[in-house]
């Protein structure tokens, strides 16, 4: 069996230290314009005076650029010190860093507007003040967009969930791919995505498996009592079936329960802990349990038609 997990790391790597090589060039560049935007303010100071619309564009970029490398500098320093904290070796896409990220945006966002504001001759505190009441107004009918925003910055800060965590909310289970301001972006175990608002994260129960380090698989059955098998020979079957994954289940933790005795069924739970959690060995197992169940009921058919 073929083993790319090392190619795999070895290119993420190598894509990170690409992306980050192409930040900091970024960065030099917005530097370069600034302080060219900057020398330009200074010493064509009264060719300015004459051209009022090339003043507000120079006005505008040096409010962006300036705002703009001072949060660049802020996310270095804090990510600086959180990798000096946890004692890190290099950058990883982790809860703190992707708050970080959403904060840069939100006020580069921010500055991005004012600087619209600075460019087309906008007051921006008359502007505020003037639309304070709409403002107002605005933010009732935004609520739910701003709770959202505002737990998914929690999120983000906590240690309750994180990248790579599999969750389960409500009846919708997966691994944990994104956290955004306005939901939880999950993959399930048919790689469908599917999106949990954060408010609803934070109103409904929710089961981080990746925090006990272990995963519950779980399976429920029901069979006909017609069934010449035992509750005992079941579990003694389902166990045999599935020695090929011994060291893929935790010791001593298959059980094999009745839920509820039915006038013509008897409904089941079949558990056991997965100490590794594993996507594939996990969907192997559960398929080779199911097709073992299913056996079950043809046998039964095959008893009755003996009988006859």
């Amino acid at each position: 069996m073929l083993n790319f997990a090392p190619i795999m790391v070895t290119d993420q790597a190598t894509y990170n230290r690409k992306k980050f090589r192409n930040q900091i060039l970024i960065f030099i560049i917005k530097l370069a314009v600034y302080l060219t935007v900057m020398y330009v303010n200074l010493t064509q100071h009264k060719w300015f005076e004459t051209h009022a619309l090339a003043a507000r564009i120079s006005n505008a970029l040096s409010i962006f650029l300036g705002a703009n490398l001072l949060i660049s500098i802020g996310w270095i320093v804090m990510i600086s010190w959180y990798l000096r904290k946890n004692r890190m070796q290099r950058l990883t896409r982790d809860n703190f860093v992707l708050g970080l990220n959403r904060i840069s945006s939100v006020l580069n966002t921010i500055v991005a507007l004012i600087s619209l504001m600075v460019l087309f001759d906008v007051n921006p505190v008359n502007m505020f003040v003037s639309v304070s009441i709409a403002a107002a107004a605005f933010a009732l009918l935004s609520k739910d967009y701003v709770t959202n925003m505002i737990n998914g910055l929690i999120i983000m800060f906590s240690d309750q969930l994180s990248l790579g965590d599999q969750i389960r909310v409500g009846e919708f289970r997966g691994k944990v791919l994104d956290i955004t301001l306005i939901n939880v972006v999950l993959q399930n175990d048919d790689d469908d995505i599917v999106l949990i608002p954060n408010s609803v994260i934070f109103s409904t129960m929710v089961l981080n498996q990746s925090k006990q380090n272990i995963k519950k698989l779980t399976i429920e059955f029901e069979l006909d009592l017609k069934h010449q098998s035992s509750p005992d020979e079941l579990e003694k079957e389902l166990k045999t079936v599935l020695r090929p994954f011994a060291t893929n289940i935790t010791e001593n933790s298959f059980s094999l329960k009745i839920l509820e005795i039915k006038k013509d069924l008897v409904h089941y739970k079949v558990q056991f802990l997965i100490p590794r959690p594993d996507k594939e060995t996990e969907r192997k197992m559960r398929r080779l349990l199911i097709n073992t169940i299913l056996s079950f009921s043809g046998r039964e058919v095959n008893a009755q038609e003996d009988g006859l």
